[in-house]
Parts: C-alpha cells; structure tokens; sequence
C-alpha cells in the first residue's frame, strides 16, 4: 500500500489514524535501538491527535488532506515542546517553543508528528556520524552510513517507521542519505517551502523536503508545506498540484540529459545501475541528449566557501546566553572547522579574497545549469559517485566532501532535485537523481511517477 492508498484507507474508515500510529510505534520501539534514527518521540501527542481525527471521521467532518498520515522531522526544524537539539550538545536541551511553518502546515492537514529524527550536528557532514547521539545506521546497508546530514530522516522511511519524513538540503542533505538508503528524497526549487523555523546552517542554499518510499507521499507533503509564507523572505507564490501527474506512465514530448561531465567523476559499477534506470526513461518515451558542464571543479570549494560564512554567521546567535552552551565550547570538529573557516573568510583582509570570489563563482555556476536546462525538461544522472562508507571509518574532511560533488550544483543553482533508487551495487542501493529548471518541480516528480509505474 502506498501512502495516498494509506490515506484513502484511513478516510474510508477501513483503518484508523490511531491505528496508523500504533503500528509506527511499535516498529520504531523494535528498530530503533539498533537503527537510531529517531532520537527523540512523541508518542502520547501522535496518539491524542490520531483520536481526534478519527473522531472527525466517524462524525463525517471534513479533516485534512494528510489526515493520519504519520511524519518524522529532523532535529532541526522546530517542533514546539520537543527538543530540537540539531543533534548538537549547544542545544541538547532547547526544548521548541514554536512550530515551524511547515510543521504548522503538517499539523492543519491532520498530518502526525510521531518524533524527531538523527541528523550530522547543525547538519554538517554528510554521513550522520557526528551527532551528538551517535551515528545512525544504514536499514538498506546495515554496517554503513545512512548518507547525511538528513540521514535519520531517511533511515526512518528505509526502516518503514513513517510514512513520511522531512529533512533539509543545504549541498544534499537530502538526496545524498535518500540514495545511500534506496527512498526517494526531494530538494524543492529556493523558496518554494518556507525556511522558517529551520535552524539554518546555510541560509541561501538550505531547503526543507520530503522523504518517502513512493512518489505519492513525495506529492502529499509538498503540496502541503509547498506555499508562499510572508514571514519568510524567500518565499515565493505557486499553484503546483504535485499529485496531478502520479499516474502517469508516459514521457512523450520530454528530454532528458545525461551529463558526461557527471558520470566522469563517478564509480563504474554506480554509473552502470543508474544508466540502465536512464533507459527505462526512454522506454518510456522521453528523448535522450547529451549536455557538459564546464565548471565540475570550481563547485565544491564554491558551496564550502559560501557554507562557512554563513554558518559562521548562523551560530553567533549560539553564545551562551540566551539559550544552551556557547556553541564553539561543546561542539564536534567538523561544526567547529567549519566555524573557524568562516570565521578566518569572514575578516576584511579575506572576504575579497574568496567569499566574493565565491559569489562570483556561483552565478558562474547558476548561469551554466540554467542554459544547460534551456532546451531539455531534466538532467538525469547518478545522484551519489560512490558508494556508503562503513560507519566508524576514517575520512579527510575532502574525502567526506566528495560525496556532495554532484548534489552542491542544485544548491548553487537554486534548482529542484530529487533522488529516486536506480537499483542496487553490491547490495547496496544507489540513486538516480533528477534535475529540472527552477519551478519545474512538477516534471521531477512525473518522471519519478513513471519510473515507479513501470
């Protein structure tokens, strides 16, 4: 059953919500200890909540379009009265005192919050190995990272936990753990799903998304949290139906590009699976063309760069005093590198130097994926260039860096990206991720819709 059979299911009274929520819990209190990605629960509100809306039900009022559907959130986004700790010691006791707009959105659609989900400390890393509360495993890879920063997101929906989860992409924090876990994993385009109440680590690249294990709970939650919100700066206006294209089975008129630039940096045996998941694409009758993209090296030092002035600015606000601990006095050593880094970019002396210079870079890079987008509807390719690492195995901080090579572009861009599983390497499952112009979400998810209803 899929989720929106699930929530036909649960408004047809053939289950009920609480139901739904005891199932979760009693797969989450069996998978947890050993999968660890929630890290804290909200049992005793999820089941008070899934009351009310079968209540609604039975009464024949109207409830709302997520109506017993079961989320988990990230540990960064706020959730009022639950600890929202960004898996980081500065705030292991910051209890929430406000939703975030998107939980907001989730709660008026009848929509569950069952707990909150492990993730890299301030959602810095790319494995979910530094978080205050230990690493997170791998469901599809046991013995392997679960991919970061949002890896307890997407090992929830991999351990069928929820039905759906949310996590943030600052350089593809979710489409790397979504591949590394074989769910699917989504980056709306910048702006479309209001950042407030998200404690950011990267303010003009970080975007809230969904995680599910069908294109249906993909469609469900961002027509939710997908809405202009006046609080937040970024925010823009749309209209988008995201579950208009769910049955589709056709790509006739799409094209699609492969990027040779792309699969050049990337494992064979990972291209191989992701190429024969290209094709089931054109079988479906999208156009297949080749595009390049001349500017691979300079992404990377681009989004670190960009990503350390401003976390460095982003954690001022964590001095002590206000709330928990001065962030640089407990912290790990990536949240703290990074922090130096940006502190050291930040002086007037350097700012010229490389902040600028990144900036720079950026809209060298935002340019030239927008005109390779120009004449193709999505770019296709591997989301990953190599497979998971083992947990506990020692990295460089570069080594950790590249798993984010072809997933930092759609951050610099401001574009929308998705990673859906291609297939599997050595058990271990890989993704395909697909890339599309900015508001042109919608072709994202039909793609992935045929890909599933193949």
């Amino acid at each position: 059953m899929n989720v929106i059979e699930k929530l036909n299911s649960i408004q047809n009274k053939e289950m009920t919500a609480k139901e739904n929520v005891e199932h979760f819990i009693k797969v989450i209190d069996e998978k947890n200890d050993s999968i660890n990605a929630f890290v804290e629960k909200n049992y005793e509100a999820a089941l008070k909540q899934a009351e009310k809306i079968d209540e609604k039900i039975a009464n024949g009022e109207k409830v709302g379009c997520l109506s017993g559907l079961v989320f988990g959130i990230k540990a960064n986004i706020n959730v009022e009265d639950l600890i929202v700790s960004a898996a980081s010691k500065t705030l292991e006791n910051y209890k929430g005192s406000y939703n975030a707009t998107v939980i907001e959105k989730i709660l008026e659609e009848d929509g569950i919050i069952i707990g909150l989900t492990n993730m890299d400390e301030f959602a810095a890393g790319s494995s979910t190995e530094t978080s205050m509360y230990g690493p997170t495993e791998n469901p599809a890879a046991m013995g392997r990272i679960p991919g970061g920063s949002s890896g307890g997101s997407a090992a929830a929906i991999a351990a069928e936990m929820c039905d759906i989860t949310l996590g943030s992409d600052t350089g593809g924090s979710i489409r790397n753990p979504a591949s590394h876990c074989g769910v699917i994993g989504f980056k709306p385009t910048y702006g479309l799903v209001s950042r407030q109440g998200l404690l950011d680590l990267s303010m003009s690249l970080d975007q809230i998304g969904p995680f599910a294990n069908d294109p249906s709970g993909i469609a469900l939650a961002l027509n939710t949290i997908v809405d202009y919100d006046s609080s937040e700066c970024t925010s823009l206006h749309s209209d988008i139906d995201f579950t208009s294209v769910l049955e589709e089975k056709s790509l006739e008129g799409m094209k699609i590009a492969v990027c040779n630039d792309f699969i050049e940096v990337t494992d064979d045996k990972i291209n191989k699976v992701v190429n024969k998941a290209i094709q089931k694409l054109v079988d479906a009758g999208a156009e297949l063309v080749e595009v390049s993209f001349d500017h691979l090296e300079l992404c990377l030092p681009t989004y670190y760069l960009i990503n350390y002035v401003e976390f460095f600015s982003a954690t001022r606000k964590y001095d002590g005093r206000d709330y928990g601990y001065r962030i640089e006095e407990v912290c790990g050593d990536e949240v703290l590198r990074r922090i130096k880094m940006g502190s050291l970019i930040s002086q007037k002396e350097y700012s010229g130097k490389y902040y600028k210079k990144a900036l720079q870079a950026r809209s060298l890079i935002r340019n030239e994926i927008n005109a390779m987008l120009e004449n193709v509807d999505l770019i296709v390719g591997p989301t990953v260039p190599k497979l998971p690492h083992k947990i506990g195995e020692e990295l460089t901080p570069m080594e950790m860096y590249v798993y984010d090579i072809l997933t930092v572009i759609a951050n610099l861009g401001g574009i929308p990206a998705g990673s859906i599983k291609a297939g599997e390497v050595e058990d271990i499952p890989v993704g395909l991720q697909i890339q599309a112009k900015p508001l042109d979400d919608l072709k994202i998810i039909k793609a992935m819709s045929v890909l599933s209803n193949l």
